[in-house]
């Protein structure tokens, strides 16, 4: 069996085979299973160690910092000797709290952010579930994360964890919507739900490019909707630290508290791959037009390392506007929604089915 880093596809039948030529096919599937599990627990772990350690370099380079510098060079093991510290802390009981309900809520915000996970194409041949209601899938199961949210600001019997708690639900059912509709866009232009044809519809070029205006517009209101749905600045408004403390995380201690910070980096995470998938082209390589000898450059790059550059740049724009952009009120966050980027996006799925019913698309 030849490794091959453009399709990955035959590395994949070849774990199969080998697991089916030694056990049940039933056994075969949930070693399989097993395997895809641990290796999204591990990358899981691996994004929000990497991502935390890159915001905070980002924040003080913008704030003219230096940013973590004292464990291991650059200060590149500041976050795992943070997350050591989190796991060692003493986990808090929390008196008149709802137990049942204070434990759970942690647990259901990041398993909302791992089953979406699992839906998203890394590259040609690697994606673990390929869904023909993909984008369904993922809207779905990533709203789920809110139940966990508002179960954890009530169940801590404290007022400023409801406040954040409401405040939450109020901004990420709000902000779905919008959501929602920009990517109901570019399933318009597509004419599938299915993340593997919407990556191979966009191999003749980018969705943002095919879909004129529309899809540009479709893709800014999903920036903004998007930083907005996963609680982060400008539109933190859940966990307002001049107001609220902490949120709806403010009673919870070690790794608990450990898994709302790191469920909202994965979230982070999630939404920029989802942009890169369908806006960017996912795993596929820019192209122009006849230019056979760029092109065929572009193609030299592995498709693995097209999906993580795409989703990286979009990571460093939410991390600019966090950084960049004071903290909205929740009346402006709400009026922002409901007054503007809503009825731009109702207009503009509008227009995109008046240019696919044209075909004034490229």
């Amino acid at each position: 069996m030849a490794f091959n880093i453009y399709d990955f596809t035959s590395f994949t039948e070849w774990i199969d085979q080998g697991l089916r030529s030694v056990m049940s096919p039933a056994w075969a599937v949930i070693t399989e299973l097993a395997i895809i599990g641990i290796v999204f627990l591990v990358f899981y772990a691996l994004i929000g160690l990497i991502l935390v350690y890159a915001e905070r370099k980002i924040c003080a380079f913008i704030q003219c910092r230096i940013g973590p510098n004292r464990v291991g060079p650059y200060g590149i093991f500041q976050t795992i000797a943070d997350f050591i510290k989190l796991l060692m802390k003493e986990l808090i009981h929390i008196n008149k709290a709802d137990k049942l309900l204070f434990n759970l809520a942690p647990f259901i915000v990041i398993i909302a952010s791992f089953m979406a996970l699992s839906a998203i194409p890394f590259a040609k041949g690697l994606h673990p579930v390929n869904l023909n209601i993909g984008i369904f899938f993922i809207l779905a199961v990533s709203s789920m994360g809110v139940v966990g949210i508002l179960l954890a600001g009530w169940s801590s019997n404290n007022k400023y964890s409801l406040i954040g708690a409401m405040r939450s639900g109020a901004q990420i059912v709000s902000y779905e919507l919008s959501v929602g509709l920009s990517i109901l866009t570019a399933c318009v232009l597509i004419g599938s739900l299915q993340l593997s044809v919407i990556v191979e519809s966009q191999a003749d070029g980018w969705l943002i490019f095919k879909g004129h205006i529309p899809a540009v517009i479709a893709f800014v209101i999903y920036l903004i909707a998007a930083t907005a749905e996963t609680n982060r600045g400008p539109f933190d408004l859940a966990e307002a630290e001049s107001e609220l403390t902490a949120g709806f995380h403010t009673e919870y201690s070690g790794i608990k508290f450990a898994f709302f910070f790191l469920a909202e980096y994965m979230n982070m995470f999630l939404v920029a791959a989802i942009a890169a998938t369908i806006f960017w082209g996912g795993w596929m390589p820019f192209h122009i037009g006849n230019w056979e000898g760029f092109n065929r450059v572009m193609d030299f790059i592995p498709p693995i390392i097209w999906f993580f550059g795409k989703t990286v740049v979009i990571i460093l724009i939410m991390m600019w506007f966090k950084w960049t952009f004071p903290r909205l009120r929740i009346d402006q966050l709400l009026t922002l929604e409901w007054k503007y980027l809503l009825p731009i996006n109702l207009i503009n799925i509008l227009l995109m089915a008046l240019i696919v019913l044209l075909g004034w698309h490229f």
